[in-house]
């Protein structure tokens, strides 16, 4: 029967998944739990993180929550956090007052380069191990194939 044997391409895409989803949240749990952050929680970090790599200084709220993993009311509820800490500062967008636009503050940029450094370095020391530089180039084409294939997610 199509779909039941352990080479039927379902499966073998189900067990990929699952193999995938599984390596993510056990190198997440375990960064997560690492001196880098002590000082601001992995997704505080990663709204800093996509911040940082704006070119203009400026981004959109809604921008934002398509680069991060949160929803749209955790991140503005965090989004306020961060404002409340002088790590992010936002202002309405100009061209429809609606939107909002959100940068980081000198001091945002401080921590976020601070954790960024720790962070990579425990990155480094929990894949370095685990994989070759050849696996990692691989993994890495392999991911970036993988999220090239899904196109343009919907809101």
């Amino acid at each position: 029967m199509a779909g039941q044997g352990s080479d039927s391409p379902v499966r073998l895409a189900a067990e990929t998944w699952e193999s995938l989803f599984r390596a993510q949240v056990a190198v997440m749990r375990k960064l997560q739990s690492g001196p880098a952050f002590r000082k601001l929680a992995l997704n505080e970090y990663d709204v800093l993180f996509t911040l940082s790599r704006c070119p203009s200084g400026w981004l959109r709220l809604n921008e934002l929550n398509d680069n991060v993993l949160l929803s749209q009311s955790s991140l503005s509820r965090l989004v306020e956090r961060l404002e409340k800490r002088g790590l992010v500062a936002r202002m309405p967008a100009p061209e429809d007052g609606r939107g909002v636009l959100l940068k980081l503050t000198d001091e945002g940029r401080e921590l976020q380069k601070e954790i960024g450094r720790e962070h990579v370095r425990d990155i480094s020391a929990l894949v370095a191990p685990a994989l070759t530089a050849a696996e990692q180039k691989e993994l890495r084409r392999l991911t970036d194939k993988l999220r090239a294939s899904l196109g343009t997610l919907p809101r």
